[in-house]
């Protein structure tokens, strides 16, 4: 099986991960459920950036744009679940490379509608899946009954952390 047929882009040859054992404690086998995560998630932006030559977010935002064309960007902001101006980076990056056009329509022409270009479309033909990433394809496929468990959780050890909650918003590709 080669490296591209993994989800997360990992590497056949990589060791196995290693459970802690179950004599450790709680909180070391949390932490190494977290950085088994964190590698799956930095896994596949490594693959994305070397297969596609573009970011996670900025794939993401290209297969949106594709599946919506004329989408704007405050509705994309809201696809994507980032904040409108980190969309509006995207869309310029992505402009500026030639891989989407943004043209003002409508009738009063303040909107503007996002389309991908041909050179958009072979980006995302040479991008592994999934374009939103494998930790959100992996959210979307848990029961309501899980993702609340963890949502609570999360929320108390986001509490303990005393995190910055602005960075909800941030997408993962760019931390």
């Amino acid at each position: 099986m080669s490296s591209s047929s993994h989800p997360s882009g990992a590497d056949d040859t990589a060791p196995a991960a290693v459970p802690a054992p179950q004599s450790a404690p709680p909180s070391a086998r949390v932490l190494r459920q977290f950085r088994v995560v964190f590698n799956a998630v930095k896994s596949h932006f490594r693959q994305v950036e070397r297969l596609a030559g573009v970011g996670g977010a900025q794939l993401w935002a290209l297969s949106v744009i594709q599946r919506r064309p004329g989408i704007g960007v405050t509705e994309l902001s809201r696809e994507l679940d980032i904040h409108q101006s980190t969309a509006s980076n995207l869309i310029k990056s992505l402009s500026e490379r030639g891989l989407v056009s943004a043209a003002r329509e409508g009738l009063d022409r303040r909107s503007v509608a996002l389309r991908i270009s041909a050179e958009g479309d072979a980006v995302l033909g040479s991008a592994p899946l999934p374009f939103a990433g494998v930790l959100p394809d992996a959210l979307s496929s848990l029961d309501p009954d899980t993702l609340g468990r963890l949502e609570q959780d999360l929320g108390k050890l986001i509490a303990l952390l005393e995190a910055d909650e602005s960075s909800a918003k941030v997408p993962l590709a760019q931390l």
